[in-house]
């Protein structure tokens, strides 16, 4: 029983298509060559049928009782073959069609991680899904069509060494329409792969387009723009469609030219089996045979034209996975070492200190985004961990060390559990803790089956306010030396922002923590807090003391209301009106 996928997919070849695609094929080369072995055996005991019933016929026109019946033994151990043959042949063709479609999801799958967040700035969404979606399906069945290709080749060579001993005319006729008959089809080959390439980019975009139009729906029902954006589908749609057309114009070209050719070829040689029949240059059973030749030629010729088109398919597949793996992630890390520390961004001055509850309130959110990003190091910057420069440690150690959770942040489909303990490691009462700080017990409780219950794709059962606060549990599961929250309470009502202020401070005691916000209810809270404007650092202190000595400060966390309210009168009580009181949660 041989076990899928493979543990270790190994690295790719992802200098061209092509390589990519041998690559594949190496990768696979055992069960590759079984499957070829396989199909050989199936081919050859087909093509040999004619060539016993020639006999078999020969030998009743002769009156040979003794040679019928070895050559009639001869056709049921060949048609006892071919079945055995024919079974293996397609279970190999089956298992290195997922074999290579297996393979193709890891690598690509291992380097969209590798990638991170470059991944989608340099390609669209749709473009990736429909590598998922359609693009290993071709380079599946490129590797498949090897087998039965290589097969049908061999048994051509057969059949045409068959005939050269018994009629060097025919086996010259054979010899030379094979490669005339392939040659006729080459001049489709060029046009379908450039209409299939162009069909898989306009799918790809129209992917990105319904992706776009699903994840925005909600705001383009509230400026009306759902009707503009549906026609903008239906158009780009229609695009998709003209250009499936163009390819099936090809594709029905050379559907048609995979009947005529052969066809050709096989009218050929019977005509001219016929006439050396007539001439008593051969034997009736060597007719039989060479009709039954004609006959059998044209599924390993139709065979090879289906090995042509697979392989441009497979070709255009593997151009499309070979532009992702050939993509480098914008930043790379080095192999220093940090014992940890002050985590310090030079540009703009913020300096998070060690085992500290620190807030960072910004003028705008792509201030605070971007520090939080040069801080997790997702973009490129001059950053401090400790006495070493954040550029110099590995990436996967940053990654592990310093966790940015921002409210893009997706919830896949899956258990709930295993959504928020992605490590699988946190027991039920580190869970539950992570549950009561972000005040999520509520959610659990009312989902069918608890933390056992099932999640749907992007969580969308749940409210807006409910997946924040789902993702706050599952970056309190992680529990990294340095946790970076981007508006964690942003979608939740006031009574459940305050709880979660107290509880997170309190959960994070004495671990590296940052919470970019301009709520009140956080920023009274932290142990520090650091308003930026314009990139730069411009005050540092206490959320009442900024509220009283900075009006820039004031103007950005109160939003005009009372600016002589100076926030909640104590941890953990409900928030005054005008200091982050949002009413109900955000869907």
């Amino acid at each position: 029983m041989r076990s899928l996928p493979a543990a270790d997919p190994g690295v790719p070849d992802a200098r061209s298509p092509v390589r990519y695609l041998v690559w594949t094929a190496r990768k696979q080369a055992g069960s590759l060559l079984l499957g070829i072995a396989y199909a050989t055996l199936w081919w050859i005991a087909m093509a040999l049928v004619p060539t016993a019933m020639g006999k078999g016929i020969d030998a009743i026109i002769a009156k040979d009782a003794q040679s019928l019946l070895t050559w009639g033994a001869v056709l049921s151990g060949l048609g006892i073959a071919q079945s055995a043959a024919g079974l293996l042949r397609h279970r190999m063709a089956v298992y290195n069609w997922l074999s290579a479609a297996y393979r193709t999801v890891q690598v690509t799958a291992r380097q969209a991680t590798r990638l991170g967040a470059t991944l989608s700035r340099r390609l669209s969404t749709g473009e990736v899904v429909s590598v998922g979606n359609s693009d290993i399906a071709h380079i599946g069945s490129a590797t498949d069509i090897l087998i039965r290709g290589t097969g049908a080749i061999i048994s051509v060579v057969t059949v045409t060494v068959i005939l050269l001993r018994t009629s060097t005319p025919l086996g010259l006729t054979v010899l030379l329409g094979v490669p005339l008959m392939l040659a006729g089809l080459g001049p489709l080959l060029k046009p379908l792969h450039r209409r299939q390439h162009a069909h898989r980019d306009l799918q790809g975009e129209l992917s990105t387009r319904a992706a776009d139009i699903v994840e925005g729906l909600r705001v383009l029902r509230g400026i009306g723009g759902e009707q503009v954006f549906a026609d903008r589908y239906a158009e780009e749609s229609q695009r998709v469609r003209r250009a499936g057309v163009r390819v099936a114009a090809v594709e029905s070209v050379l559907a048609g030219a995979e009947i005529l050719l052969p066809g050709l070829l096989i009218a050929g040689v019977t005509w001219l089996g016929a006439t050396f029949a007539v001439r008593g240059q051969i034997t009736t059973g060597q007719l039989v045979a060479f009709y039954g030749y004609a006959v059998f030629l044209i599924a390993p010729l139709r065979a090879l034209t289906e090995a042509a088109d697979k392989l441009t398919k497979g070709h255009v597949a593997a151009r499309r996975v070979v532009r992702i793996l050939r993509l480098e992630p914008e930043v790379t890390g080095g192999a220093g070492r940090s014992a940890g520390g002050l985590l310090r961004d030079v540009a703009s001055g913020v300096a998070v200190r060690p085992g500290a509850f620190t807030a960072l309130a910004a003028a705008t959110p792509d201030e605070a985004a971007a520090i939080a990003d040069r801080l997790g190091r997702y973009t490129d910057g001059d950053v401090d961990f400790g006495d070493v420069p954040l550029s110099a440690l590995p990436i996967a150690e940053v990654r592990r060390r310093i966790l940015v959770a921002g409210n893009d942040a997706r919830l896949f489909s899956g258990v709930l559990r295993d959504e928020l303990d992605v490590t699988g490691r946190a027991s039920d009462a580190e869970i539950a803790a992570a549950l009561r700080t972000a005040c999520a017990e509520d959610i659990v409780d009312a989902l069918p089956g608890g933390l056992g219950g099932h999640v749907a794709e992007s969580a969308r059962e749940f409210s807006g306010g409910q997946r924040q606060r789902l993702r706050l549990t599952r970056a309190l599961l992680a529990d990294p030396e340095v946790l970076v929250l981007i508006e964690p309470t942003s979608a939740v009502d006031a009574h459940s922002e305050a709880r979660i202020a107290d509880r997170l401070a309190k959960a994070r005691a004495g671990r590296t923590t940052l919470v970019c916000t301009t709520s009140p209810l956080v920023l009274d809270r932290a142990d520090h807090v650091i308003y930026v404007a314009d990139g730069l650092v411009r005050a540092e202190g206490t959320h009442r003391g900024l509220l009283a000595g900075d009006p820039d400060y004031r103007a950005v966390v109160t939003r005009g209301d009372d600016p002589d309210d100076p926030g909640p009168a104590g941890p953990g009580e409900p928030a005054v009106a005008g200091h982050g009181a949002r009413g109900e949660e955000s869907a």
